[in-house]
């Protein structure tokens, strides 16, 4: 890295530290050592059979689905999957956590390396993976509903749990936040994860610090439960913040797990963070190694999808899109397909990328709608894109007929055009006529730009494009009329 792009990544003379720790709560209809359900919003402790209560006599059971959860992300983020990996006993009690341990991966994960790449702005990123891990999620402590004391739902006590940890590879909050939004693309994009934040689904811890250039990484602070991307910019900044205060008023940093607190957009210290030696792991003696075949491996990639930044790269292939457009357009599996099924039948991949990045977008976000709730088909869309590359539409006019066919004006793209008398003029007689009459009532102008002023111009152009209400060809009115002024 150049020391003029090292020098603009820090933040008063400090350089920032992070990486993350993510669970994912994996798509499986029954929990990770159980049969009881996952299913989210249920009465308190109605998703909690005798295993996940810890009861004497009873005894974990591997759930299947959830290691093959664990086979496709490993795929997907270029990681080994490990042919043995072991369970160990993570010891700490919480009153939300029956057994008094949690049934984790240490010493041998199932999933070992990798890495994420996104862009941030133009740029290429990579942040290295250390591990994914199974595990357990253990269950929520109840306080609002109660007075001085606290209750306990156990239906999360069992959930499973994908823990994806990283290197320290991360330099600022909009790294740190476009990795979480990479990470969370591809773990919904495979389907091993619902990815819903608000739930709990796919929740973030980030460990941050800072540091002088070229001096030995700080003492780090870990952000926990960052369930909104939003939030994780604004955790992370904060935190940024105070520790470079801290600092500089000599303080030492104390390494300490901390919450955000959106209302006020402070982070606070929950308790000293601790270290693995706390936890005094040790190999669980209810479950035997957990042993992948390489068959099972390759059972599970022949049923993979194809990739986001495999798409983008045929995208910009097979349609000569720019990289940009190629990553916006592969956020979700339903974007993708609605693009490709609109260029193929258009012909016009590039203004069917700019109409998706663009009106559609809008429109959908405006509506908090997601590209699944699209009230226009990617047919019809490229049935309107040919209506302007042909001319008969101009841009301004098409967003005309895509109003109507988002209010539900029927699907029929020449017949709204037809009603609401949008087509472009192309009758070159015409619009002569217009431009005569422009040039005639505006002789001033038309000196103006005789002697030199091109503002006069674009001022006559949009004088005939007035007359014509629209509907002349913005280029052929631009091309008749510069010929009759420099005639």
């Amino acid at each position: 890295m150049s020391e003029k792009k090292q020098a603009s990544l820090l933040v008063q003379g400090y350089e920032v530290v992070i990486g993350f720790e993510t669970h994912a709560q994996l798509a499986t209809k029954s929990k990770i050592f159980s049969r009881a359900p996952t299913a989210f919003g249920a009465e308190p402790n109605t998703q909690a059979c005798a295993v996940d209560l810890a009861l004497p006599g009873t005894l974990p059971v591997m759930n299947r689905e959830a290691v093959a959860h664990a086979i496709r992300l490993g795929l997907a983020l270029g990681s080994h999957i490990a042919e043995q990996s072991v369970f160990a006993r993570k010891n700490y009690f919480y009153p939300d956590l029956p057994k008094g341990y949690q049934i984790s991966q240490f010493e041998i994960p199932v999933v070992q390396g990798g890495e994420v790449s996104f862009f941030l702005g133009d740029e290429k990123k990579t942040v290295r993976l250390v591990r994914a891990h199974l595990e357990e999620d253990a269950g929520k402590s109840l306080h609002e509903d109660f007075i001085g004391q606290s209750g306990i739902d156990l239906n999360r006590a069992g959930t499973p749990l994908l823990e994806i940890v990283t290197e320290p590879d991360m330099r600022s909050s909009a790294e740190a936040v476009a990795y979480a939004k990479e990470l969370h693309k591809i773990v919904t994009w495979i389907g091993v994860c619902d990815g819903n934040m608000q739930e709990g689904s796919f929740r973030c811890d980030a460990n941050v610090s800072v540091r002088k250039p070229g001096a030995p990484l700080g003492t780090r602070r870990e952000i926990k439960n960052l369930n909104s991307f939003k939030f994780m910019q604004q955790a992370i900044d904060y935190e940024i913040r105070w520790q470079i205060e801290q600092i500089e008023d000599g303080f030492e940093i104390q390494q300490a797990t901390v919450l955000f607190d959106p209302d006020t957009g402070e982070t606070r210290a929950m308790r000293t963070k601790e270290d693995a030696a706390d936890y005094r792991y040790f190999p669980d003696p209810d479950l035997p190694p957990l042993v992948i075949a390489r068959s099972w491996v390759d059972e599970v990639k022949a049923g993979m999808p194809e990739l986001p930044r495999q798409m983008a790269e045929r995208l910009v292939q097979a349609y000569g899109l720019p990289e940009y457009d190629a990553t916006t357009l592969t956020q979700s599996p339903a974007m993708a397909a609605y693009f490709e099924t609109a260029a193929k039948a258009s012909g016009q991949a590039k203004m069917a990328s700019n109409w998706i990045m663009g009106e559609v977008s809008r429109r959908l976000n405006n509506e908090e709608k997601d590209i699944a709730q699209v009230p226009v088909s990617a047919d019809t869309l490229a049935a309107l894109l040919k209506r302007i590359a042909d001319g008969t539409v101009s841009n301004n006019a098409a967003k005309q007929v895509m109003d109507a066919l988002w209010a539900g004006d029927g699907q029929d793209v020449d017949a709204i055009i037809e009603s609401k008398g949008l087509k472009q003029m192309n009758d070159s007689g015409a619009l002569e006529k217009i431009i005569d009459e422009v040039m005639t009532a505006n002789a001033p102008m038309v000196e103006q730009f005789r002697a030199g002023k091109d503002k006069a111009f674009n001022a006559l152009v949009g004088l005939v494009m007035k007359a014509s209400k629209g509907k002349a060809n913005p280029q052929q009115a631009n091309d008749l009329l510069r010929q009759k002024l420099q005639g």
